[in-house]
C-alpha cells in the first residue's frame, strides 16, 4: 500500500475531482488525508467530502488549507464547481487553520512512507517545507503536477504552468527543498490525454463518476474536453510504465522583469534529485484509470 496525502485545488478544473476519484478507488492507495488550496479553500473541501462519501470513505481527514498564495495575488479565487454541491451530500464544516500542522504531523509519524502528491499551486507545501525545514527530507517522495519541462511554443515563446505561475515563490520553496525524490508531470506532457465532452459523459459511469460528472457540467460551460493533468500525477505513482521520465535539476523563475515569474526550467543531470516525465503512454493510462474506477 502506498500512503499518499492529497493536495488539491478540487473545484477549478475538473481534473481534480477526476484524480480523486481514482485515489478512493485505487486499491493499492492509503489514502492518509486531503488539504485544499487557493481561493475558497473550505468550499473545495465540501467537494472533497462529497466525493469521500460516495467512494464510502467518510473517515479521510479534509483540511482546508490557505486561500492566498506568497506575495502575489490569486489567478482562481473561486471554487466555481462547489454550484454543484447541493445535489451530493457532504460535510460543511472542518478544523480552521489546521492543515499546515496535519500535513507535518502526518509525515512526522510515518517518515520516509509517505508519498506527497500535490496538484494545485504550491503554497500549503511551501509553508510547510518553511514551518518544518526536516519534513522534505521526511517524505518518500514528492509528486506534482507542476511545470513545463521539454518544449517551447513553435516560435520560441517560453510557457508557464498554471500551479506554478498561481504562487512562483511557494513553487521555488518546493522544488529548492531537500527532498530525496521530486517527479513533476509537466503540462507539457499531460495535455497529450484529452477526453471530449461526449466521450467523458460514455464512461463516467461508475458512482464514484456521478459528482465528478455533475461537477464537470459547470466545466463544461466553458471548455468541450477535459484534460487528465491530475490523474496522470496520480497514476504514475501505481504504475511507472505509464509515462517515460528523465532526471536532472529544476529551477523556478520569480524575479523575471518580463513576467515569467513561475517559469520552470529543467537542466538533465544523471544525479539531480527531480524526475521529469518527458513522454506519457496515453492508451495505457486509459486503460489504467478507467480499471481502476471502475471496479
Amino acid at each position: 500500500m502506498e500512503k499518499i496525502l492529497f493536495d488539491t485545488d478540487i473545484g477549478s478544473d475538473i481534473d481534480d475531482a477526476v484524480c480523486l476519484a481514482y485515489l478512493l478507488k485505487q486499491p493499492e492507495c492509503d489514502l492518509l488525508g486531503i488539504t485544499t488550496v487557493t481561493g475558497e479553500p473550505e468550499k473545495r473541501a465540501m467537494m472533497a467530502s462529497a466525493l469521500c462519501k460516495i467512494a464510502g470513505k467518510e473517515n479521510v481527514p479534509i483540511y482546508p488549507g490557505v486561500a492566498t498564495p506568497i506575495l502575489t495575488k490569486t489567478c482562481q479565487p473561486n471554487a466555481g464547481q462547489a454550484a454543484r454541491l447541493s445535489n451530493w451530500d457532504h460535510d460543511k464544516t472542518f478544523p480552521e487553520g489546521e492543515a499546515i500542522e496535519f500535513l507535518r504531523r502526518t509525515i512526522r509519524q510515518h517518515p520516509n512512507e509517505v508519498t506527497l502528491l500535490a496538484v494545485g499551486p504550491m503554497t500549503n507545501l511551501a509553508l510547510l517545507f518553511s514551518v518544518d525545514p526536516e519534513i522534505p527530507r521526511l517524505l518518500k517522495q514528492l509528486v506534482l503536477m507542476c511545470g513545463v519541462f521539454t518544449y517551447k511554443m513553435s516560435w520560441g515563446t517560453l510557457l508557464t504552468e498554471w500551479n506554478a505561475l498561481n504562487d512562483p515563490y511557494a513553487t521555488k520553496i518546493v522544488y529548492d527543498a531537500p527532498v530525496c525524490s521530486i517527479r513533476s508531470i509537466g503540462i507539457d506532457v499531460t495535455s497529450k490525454v484529452v477526453m471530449n465532452r461526449d466521450d467523458v459523459t460514455a464512461s463516467f459511469t461508475a458512482d464514484i463518476m456521478k459528482p465528478v460528472l455533475d461537477f464537470a457540467g459547470v466545466w463544461f460551460e466553458g471548455s468541450e474536453s477535459i484534460t487528465f493533468h491530475d490523474p496522470l500525477a496520480a497514476t504514475t505513482i501505481f504504475n511507472n510504465d505509464i509515462c517515460r521520465y528523465e532526471r536532472g535539476d529544476v529551477s523556478v523563475e520569480t524575479e523575471s522583469n518580463i513576467g515569467l515569474n513561475g517559469l520552470t526550467r529543467f537542466t538533465a543531470a544523471a544525479e539531480g534529485k527531480n524526475e521529469v516525465a518527458t513522454e506519457v503512454d496515453a492508451q495505457l493510462f486509459f486503460d489504467h484509470y478507467f480499471e481502476i474506477v471502475n471496479r
